[in-house]
């Protein structure tokens, strides 16, 4: 796989939102990846679900997919089991569909760097048991 990180939900929508706090360190990081990014078809169902009803936010959303800024990587029906181990394994924190499949991906593929907002679930996930996620961008915006 000919990728740099997986990317989640928050970091696609504060790439698109320029009003959104994220938005600056976001854009910084994605400059300094090579695409495409990989994600799942769980990623895109909440970003989808998120955007609403909005049609120009919709839209921006397809564009950036349809860029080639994203690929998916594909998850098979006998692999499900694994995803809901992890969730069970997480139960306290609640992890979610999205996020337990690219956590299960980063270990089946080896692409450990994940491109996210959500430094504090994605801190928390361990492969294999041991070994702590990469995660960009690496700062945290001001707070205002």
């Amino acid at each position: 796989m000919a990728a740099d990180a997986w990317i989640d939900t928050g970091a696609i929508l504060a790439l698109l939102d320029r009003t959104d706090r994220w938005h600056g360190v976001c854009v910084d990081a994605f400059q300094q990846l090579r695409l495409p990014l990989v994600s799942s078809e769980a990623v895109l169902a909440e970003l989808f679900h998120l955007v609403g009803d909005s049609r120009h936010e919709t839209e921006t959303a397809w564009e950036f997919i349809r860029s080639g800024a994203i690929r998916l990587a594909v998850i098979e029906d006998a692999e499900l089991p694994e995803i809901r181990t992890l969730m069970s394994r997480y139960w306290d924190r609640p992890m979610d569909f999205a996020d337990a499949t690219l956590v299960y991906l980063a270990r089946r593929e080896g692409l450990r760097t994940i491109f996210t907002v959500d430094h504090a679930d994605f801190n928390t996930y361990r492969i294999e048991g041991r070994k702590r996620l990469r995660i960009l961008p690496a700062t945290r915006p001001p707070t205002t």
